[in-house]
């Protein structure tokens, strides 16, 4: 399918797809290609597990989004319009909130509102912060004001061994792995898949027409559920193998390089 003439919804995951691991900035190819592509009649969707709060390296192409799936798919938005909000039930909460302070792992939670952050050993700084180039996290709430808020999202920092020891333990919560040393932890149905189905049901978009692209495992549920799966070079095997197409890296043009496969621009 390189020849497309209808209105395609186009839903874009942040990190490692749109914005650059190396720069941390978003390439200016992708900028050529999301504006011409806006120009052509479709439209721009965000799709990311971040929360709000620090969604704030997309100056350069904010005014071309149409609406964001973020928190992996628990909080979906059009301008101020929520779409989705779907919460992490209370007792599996404090199952991870327990578990973090007892081994002592560094725990980002993302309320409805505010977020905190638990970072025992510098690990949540050092990865977000210096090697992603996250902003905001200063703005974080102590965790007894955000855990009186509906919780979307739990992100503990351990590595891959332990996450099926304790994913085990909260059957309510499903897991999206886009680092090594973290996972984002949402309630069952909320995914970046079920995230774009939302937002495509309620503009009345057909899902056939949607194409979705990513790089981390986190992104496995929206390249299923799009009427397109877009892979980048950059992106996990594991993903690559579910993806109808991969491009090149996002450090070698790769949104331009899809866009231009799909005769979108």
């Amino acid at each position: 399918m390189n020849n497309i003439k209808v209105q395609t919804a186009l839903f874009f995951d942040i990190d490692g797809t749109l914005v650059s691991f190396k720069t941390h900035e978003i390439p200016p190819s992708t900028i050529f290609a999301l504006t011409q592509a806006k120009a052509n009649g479709h439209k721009v969707f965000i799709a990311t597990g971040r929360p709000p709060l620090i969604i704030t390296n997309l100056g350069a192409i904010e005014h071309l989004i149409d609406g964001y799936v973020t928190i992996n798919g628990a909080l979906c938005f059009v301008g101020d319009e929520v779409v989705r909000c779907k919460d992490i039930p209370k007792d599996a909460v404090q199952v991870v909130v327990q578990d973090a302070k007892e081994k002592n792992y560094g725990l980002i939670v993302v309320g409805e509102k505010d977020v905190a952050v638990l970072d025992p050993k510098g690990e949540v700084d050092q990865i977000f912060r210096v090697e992603i180039a996250v902003e905001n996290l200063n703005l974080a709430k102590p965790l007894e004001v955000v855990l009186q808020q509906r919780i979307l999202q739990m992100t503990p920092f351990f590595p891959e061994e332990y996450e099926y020891e304790l994913m085990a333990r909260i059957p309510s919560c499903t897991s999206g792995r886009w680092h090594p040393a973290f996972t984002d932890i949402t309630a069952k149905g909320a995914d970046k898949g079920e995230g774009i189905l939302a937002l495509a049901s309620h503009l009345g978009l057909d899902p056939r027409h949607t194409i979705a692209f990513g790089d981390g495992g986190n992104d496995t549920s929206m390249i299923k559920a799009a009427g397109i799966g877009v892979a980048m070079g950059n992106a996990l095997e594991t993903l690559k193998q579910e993806a109808d197409y991969t491009t090149t890296s996002v450090d070698d043009d790769g949104i331009l390089n899809a866009l231009r496969h799909f005769s979108l621009v």
